[in-house]
């Protein structure tokens, strides 16, 4: 047991678990006592990260859910809640690049997916775990991005960028509104990490149209010169998601490396 003792018994969901961000916040989750339910859009990786935790000796379940599919959701919120009784946290971090392409060139079919997912998705996880949550009050944290909110650089990538804008809109709305039953609603920022989300990534031919070149540093992120790694990320979601962050609330953090400082 490490510092945050007080997460023993807890109970988390993670969306988007079953790798990068959401595989390490579940297994720093679980190091720190909490029970933890992995969501994953594919269930084979929510059931690989879920073993992982339960061979390291620690409580999990895995559930394959497109956050994107209201009853997907509420269903492997209920069955989290059938198996341990509890909810705590919710760690609403699936998300996908979608389709990079000049607006003009964007069609509303690909513009919608990427909504379905990132903002949709955020919207249903946060909606359904709320009932639970009420019952003792917890801690909500949404995975945003740099993009949409401190760099708008990301040339294509006009859908996701929109929809990292609206979750952090949307959590501070979530943080007031969610306040007086004791739930805490905050929402990370990270730049470069090394993931896997380039794998929900189409980029067209037409993105090179549009392309304003911008020179950065050798390097690219100041403090390490490196992308960040997804453990790092994890630390941070453990402290929103522990009593240790027990007054802040309605707050976007940047984990980015000083990257959006240049």
């Amino acid at each position: 047991m490490g510092i945050y003792q007080t997460e023993a018994g807890r109970v988390a969901i993670v969306t988007g678990g079953g790798s990068g961000i959401g595989r390490a916040s579940a297994i720093a989750f679980a190091k720190e006592g909490m029970k933890v339910c992995v969501m994953d859009v594919k269930e084979e990786r929510s059931e690989e990260v879920a073993e992982e935790i339960r061979n390291s000796g620690g409580e999990a379940m895995s559930s394959g859910v497109d956050v994107s599919n209201p009853q997907e959701v509420q269903q492997g919120i209920e069955q989290t809640i059938q198996k341990w009784g509890r909810l705590d946290v919710l760690f609403a971090n699936a998300g996908i690049n979608g389709t990079l392409a000049p607006i003009e060139k964007l069609s509303l079919e690909q513009w919608n997916a990427t909504i379905s997912t990132n903002l949709n998705g955020t919207f249903l996880t946060v909606k359904h775990s709320i009932p639970y949550l009420k019952k003792e009050g917890g801690s909500i944290v949404i995975t945003s991005s740099i993009n949409g909110n401190r760099t708008f650089h990301g040339f294509g990538m006009a859908a996701y960028s929109s929809t990292k804008a609206a979750q952090v809109a949307f959590m501070k709305m979530a943080a007031l509104e969610l306040a007086r039953y004791k739930i805490r609603v905050n929402a990370i920022c990270p730049g470069a990490i090394q993931t896997n989300i380039g794998q929900n990534t189409h980029t067209t031919e037409e993105v090179k149209e549009i392309t304003i070149p911008v020179n950065y540093p050798e390097g690219h992120q100041p403090l390490e010169h490196k992308p960040g790694e997804p453990e790092q990320v994890a630390d941070l979601v453990l402290f929103l998601a522990s009593e240790r962050s027990s007054h802040i609330s309605g707050t976007e953090i940047y984990i980015d490396g000083a990257e959006t400082l240049l």
